[in-house]
């Protein structure tokens, strides 16, 4: 079960690995393939929002499906998908503070 654990962190670092890299990364695209490339930093973004809110809606789902008695849910399974969801929400919290907390630096800076 801890091996679970670390594989579903481990898979959530990458993905968010990958949404770093992708972000860090849409200047260049976007210069390369104009405005017609559409997407960006706000798309990826929605899409990461999307993410989460499918797993944690995916998550509820199974725990309604495991209390209603389901013989196909384990227990386990439904806690793994809970915590999984969770972290990733957790993961979308800090990145809301760290964009508000740039935010509030970029506009206290004098002109």
């Amino acid at each position: 079960m801890a091996i679970q654990h670390l594989t579903a962190i481990e898979n959530m670092l990458a993905q968010m690995r990958a949404v770093a890299n992708a972000a860090a990364s849409v200047p260049a695209r976007a210069q390369a393939a104009g405005p017609e490339a559409g997407g960006g930093f706000a798309a990826e973004l929605s899409r990461s929002l999307e993410r989460v809110s499918a797993m944690q809606n995916a998550s509820a789902a199974q725990a309604r499906a495991f209390q209603m008695g389901a013989p196909d849910i384990s227990l386990n399974d439904v806690m793994i998908d809970m915590q999984k969801a969770g972290i990733a929400f957790q993961a979308t919290l800090q990145m809301r503070n760290k964009l508000v907390q740039a935010y509030q630096e970029i506009a206290s800076m004098p002109v």
